[in-house]
């Protein structure tokens, strides 16, 4: 009997097991199982003691630690902007997300993982995370980029000879590609994504309030009432950090049209990139794309206005895919289906 397939895809913000497959990203974990849709979703953070070396733990357990450990107890993410910035740890972190999603073996046999990396990954970055595969317990690897994935997960069909522009927003990269018959034509990688809207937010609080904050209260903002677009009303809410002038606490109310002001040099990142990709596109695939809209998938796509945005600078058409979070990952699993059908098309 055949071992079971996975898919990993590899971003920034996330990690996906799909029972065909995995998405590994930067900053959550998410584990979709064929037939029973996501059954894990667990941040990409891991705590290990510095002195013995040790894992401490592994997911939510290790990014409540995340500031608050003592000395000798170290909390980190291993995945920065889309790649491997810490190879022993993302090793052990696959290990245990494989093991814990379907056990050390299914019927004696290794798992099949699809593995998905930034469209703007290296060789030696995707070579990282295919030996960190094999290590964590893979029985066969096969690479995919992350704008294929996305545009699988999101229902549609890349098989066909039509132009779908895809913009896929993990926590550390955006990756935006035009995708016809089941490649990639045109595509852009660029290292900004969710983690520098909070970012952005971070250094605006400091610069406008003299108000220290963390990443988290950062992100709370940008959930709440973070926008790259103007808002019909002014959204508010009150932030609490520590005063850069007295370094006591303090609470600030903070607008969603400060946030405006704090995200809009990330948020026109991205547009330029929009814009660059569609520059380079050949003409009948901008008629498709034209026609057929731009679709935004991964957290960061979330944020609110981002569709306006882009429409706004582009003059096309853009919507958000049904669940975004999820994806990348569905569609790293999917893809070892979709290379399989094309298998038995071939031996036809």
């Amino acid at each position: 009997m055949a071992g079971s397939d996975i898919g990993i895809d590899l971003g920034t913000a996330s990690i996906l097991v799909y029972i065909k497959g995995i998405d590994l990203g930067t900053a959550s974990v998410l584990v979709y199982a064929k037939g029973k849709g996501v059954v894990l979703k667990e941040p990409s953070v891991v705590a290990f003691d510095r002195d013995t070396n040790k894992i401490k733990a592994i997911g939510e357990e290790a990014r409540l630690m995340l500031g608050r450990t003592p000395g000798n107890i170290v909390a980190v993410r291993p995945l920065r902007q889309g790649v491997i910035s810490d190879y022993t740890v993302t090793e052990k972190m696959l290990s245990y997300f494989i093991n814990r999603t379907v056990g050390k073996s299914i019927f004696g046999r290794k798992p099949r993982i699809s593995v998905c990396v930034p469209s703007g990954a290296t060789e030696v970055e995707k070579k990282a995370v295919e030996d960190a595969t094999y290590q964590a317990g893979a029985r066969e690897v096969s690479i995919i980029e992350e704008p294929v994935a996305a545009a699988i997960g999101a229902g549609i069909d890349i098989a066909k000879p039509c132009g779908n522009m895809i913009v896929d927003i993990g926590g550390g990269t955006a990756d935006i590609a035009v995708i016809s018959l089941g490649g990639v034509v045109v595509s852009t990688s660029i290292k900004v994504a969710g983690d520098d809207f909070d970012e952005a937010i971070v250094r605006y609080m400091r610069k406008k309030h003299n108000l220290l904050i963390g990443e988290r209260t950062a992100e709370d903002i940008k959930i709440n009432i973070g926008t790259v677009y103007k808002r019909p009303e002014n959204a508010t809410m009150d932030v609490r950090g520590r005063n850069l002038v007295t370094g006591l606490p303090k609470t600030v109310t903070v607008t969603s049209e400060e946030t405006e002001e704090a995200l809009r040099e990330p948020a026109y990142q991205i547009v330029d990139a929009v814009h660059n990709v569609l520059e380079r596109t050949p003409p009948e695939l901008a008629a498709d794309i034209s026609d057929r809209g731009i679709v935004l998938t991964g957290g960061g796509s979330l944020i609110q206005g981002l569709e306006e945005l882009i429409e706004s600078k582009t003059g096309i058409n853009t919507m958000t895919a049904e669940d975004p979070l999820t994806a990348v990952a569905i569609g790293t699993g999917k893809y070892i289906e979709f290379l399989s059908g094309e298998d038995k098309k071939g031996e036809k």
